[in-house]
């Protein structure tokens, strides 16, 4: 039997703290693209959608992609925003209802919108009051939700990815399709388990190259192997959400008696909370990160990434504190990017490449995260619309833009200066504006750790440090007020 199925991506990591609403226009940034032309765009990379219609192609689905979009990490989502975008995907639901035989939803697990503290699942509460409760709804999420237990309740399965830097995502839409195929057959009636720890987030954000992930994604994937046990997600969670339901959780989804579920689900949270304190990074002040960059002499390059001022994860991306620290102790062959600053890409598309410019360079949206402008003086490289196609695990084959960019020499470092927020995860956003990064002896960049699939291989030496930017690693400078306390590690003491 072929089943008529409706699929959807819709994803957005709120950083609460940021003064950046997300309205409609960010969405477009990277395009709100409906029906086919989502599937030219991203049906061939390694997205979700193209996971889904490689199941979809298996089984001879008949798929009604409504559409795909997502917006770079900021404040919350405005409600105009999430009603034009969550409400096509619910109008296409109710106009196909009867018709349908399954939903599968690529989404985030941590938006945040202006009226909701859990977006995902506002939007399935919208889906279930026009399909109904026995519809089989299937969603793959970022291992950095915050799942809550109104998502778990109103979707039947859902399954984050194993991998961060995350490369897994078709192959986890395939993981999701599978079992929707299996529920809409009639062989099992998924139900999803959820186990959390009052935290912000697990000690190492989830990453699993290293560390105590590695074994309990080896864990989990041998237990899904056990029968009845569906998929198992252990998400790290997003710590610059401030709501209720924010921390690590452990999901089974499940067939059958829960009860087994629960006990293994309670075993990964209690050693996640167990190792609370086990943190991998070591993270550099500025000026640290700078003084080893001035000595370094390593034969391929060192990269720094700045872990505050992460764009992926609602960072501003204009901190300069970093890039400050490297210009006072005379580090040069060097390159940095990006810093987001549409006021002085402006001011330099302007200009003509070879001018010497005078800039005042960042730190405008929020000074007291990441530091003031700096006062400088460059020659002008490159100037560009900032367009390109990916050529890595995560942005392979897929279009991305930071809008108008330019490339300015100050004293020994090429500054990539951007007007569209985005942390480096791809050479290509270097290379595509005359910086190949693996030519430079210290790379400075903004990313937490999806860097690391596209940079490590190219590197000498990484290290990380803490500039001070909206996603500080201090968070007792946050302004937490809806959180369920106690939770570590804001109340260091607190026992369970």
């Amino acid at each position: 039997m072929s089943f008529r199925v409706l699929t959807a991506e819709f994803a957005h990591e709120t950083n609460t703290f940021s003064v950046r609403k997300t309205g409609y226009d960010a969405f477009t940034v990277e395009g709100v693209l409906f029906g086919d032309d989502a599937v030219r765009a991203r049906g061939d990379a390694n997205t979700e959608i193209a996971g889904f219609l490689d199941i979809g192609r298996k089984y001879g689905w008949a798929v009604e992609h409504v559409l795909s979009t997502a917006a770079e990490p900021a404040g919350p989502v405005t409600r105009d925003a999430f009603d034009r975008i969550g409400g096509a995907i619910v109008k296409a639901a109710a106009d196909n209802k009867g018709k349908i035989d399954g939903i599968l939803l690529g989404l985030h697990g941590a938006m945040v919108t202006d009226f909701s503290p859990d977006g995902e699942g506002e939007l399935l509460e919208r889906l279930r009051a026009v399909v109904g409760p026995d519809l089989p709804i299937a969603v793959t999420l970022d291992p950095h939700a915050n799942v809550t237990a109104k998502m778990c309740e109103l979707a039947d399965i859902l399954i984050s990815f194993k991998t961060y830097p995350h490369i897994d995502m078709r192959a986890i839409a395939h993981h999701a399709g599978e079992l929707l195929q299996r529920t809409m057959a009639g062989e099992i009636r998924p139900k999803t388990l959820l186990v959390r720890r009052p935290m912000l987030e697990e000690a190492n954000a989830g990453r699993t190259d290293i560390g105590p992930m590695v074994e309990w994604i080896a864990r989990a994937r041998a237990y899904e192997e056990t029968p009845g046990a569906l998929a198992v997600s252990i998400n790290g969670a997003f710590p610059n959400a401030d709501i209720p339901e924010v921390g690590p959780t452990v999901l089974v989804t499940y067939d059958g008696d829960p009860a087994r579920h629960r006990t293994f689900a309670e075993g990964i949270a209690d050693e996640i909370w167990d190792n609370r304190f086990n943190v991998l990074n070591t993270f550099y002040t500025v000026m640290q990160a700078a003084e080893i960059a001035h000595d370094y002499r390593g034969d391929r390059p060192l990269i720094i990434a700045d872990y505050a001022d992460n764009p992926g994860a609602g960072g501003y991306g204009d901190a300069t504190a970093l890039l400050g620290a490297l210009l006072h102790v005379g580090v040069d062959d060097a390159c940095f990017g990006p810093i987001v600053d549409p006021e002085t890409a402006n001011q330099l598309h302007r200009a003509t490449v070879g001018d010497t410019v005078k800039l005042r360079l960042g730190g405008k949206t929020d000074p007291r995260f990441g530091g003031d402008p700096l006062e400088v003086t460059g020659k002008l490289l490159v100037i560009s619309d900032g367009k390109l196609i990916g050529d890595g695990e995560q942005l392979g084959g897929l279009e991305f833009s930071f809008g108008p960019t330019a490339v300015v020499q100050i004293d020994g470092i090429a500054v990539l200066v951007v007007t569209e927020p985005s942390q480096m995860r791809d050479l290509q956003q270097f290379r595509a504006f005359g910086i190949d990064p693996a030519r430079h002896r210290v790379v400075g960049l903004k990313s937490m750790q999806h860097f690391r699939a596209a940079f490590e291989p190219i590197a000498g030496k990484v290290i990380v440090c803490d500039s001070g930017a909206l996603c500080t690693m201090d968070y007792s400078r946050m302004p937490y007020r809806n959180v369920a306390r106690p939770i570590f590690p804001l109340d260091r003491d607190m026992t369970l």
